[in-house]
């Protein structure tokens, strides 16, 4: 139900189809036309930098957006990797490299998820970067449909099928 009407701006609900890639054309994610993306946009369900480049953006809309680290997912912080003991990991859990964990932080309680980047025999190197983190994003994306989000939509902060109200 695309309203040719309506441009990419807060509070309307974005259909996306995209391909997102490094700087090495390695591709990372994407979405197909059958399958698309949908968030409401400035409700911060997509990375900054794509969000800001899609504002005024109608349906039938194509582009390439290379967005820098700053804009993505952040720089690389190198305070935000620990070795921990290993003797902190049940011992019938099966660690491999780029492994996700969670991780409950002792002193506030607050949950996190970590990658093993490294393994030693009496250590476990967890990264708490993002995993595209200090990567520059290369998005080729193209604008499926675009509507007003409902005040279900907005009320629950995320975008529901058709006919659903949750």
């Amino acid at each position: 139900m695309t309203n040719e009407n309506i441009n990419v701006a807060d509070n309307v609900v974005v259909s996306l189809a995209y391909v997102l890639s490094l700087d090495n054309g390695e591709e990372i994610d994407r979405a197909e036309r059958t399958e698309p993306l949908e968030y409401i946009h400035g409700a911060g369900q997509i990375i900054p930098g794509l969000e800001k480049a899609l504002v005024g953006s109608n349906t039938g809309d194509q582009m390439n957006v290379v967005l820098q680290p700053a804009d993505g997912y952040g720089e690389r912080n190198p305070q935000e990797v620990a070795e921990v003991d290993r003797k902190n990991f049940p011992s019938d859990l099966a660690l491999s490299e780029g492994y996700p964990v969670s991780v409950t932080n002792r002193q506030s309680g607050e949950k996190m998820i970590a990658y093993i980047s490294e393994i030693q025999s009496e250590t476990v190197t967890l990264d708490f970067n993002h995993p595209l983190a200090g990567e520059v994003l290369h998005f080729s994306v193209e604008v499926l449909d675009l509507r007003y989000a409902s005040k279900d939509e907005l009320a629950h902060g995320h975008v529901h099928a058709p006919g659903a109200d949750h």
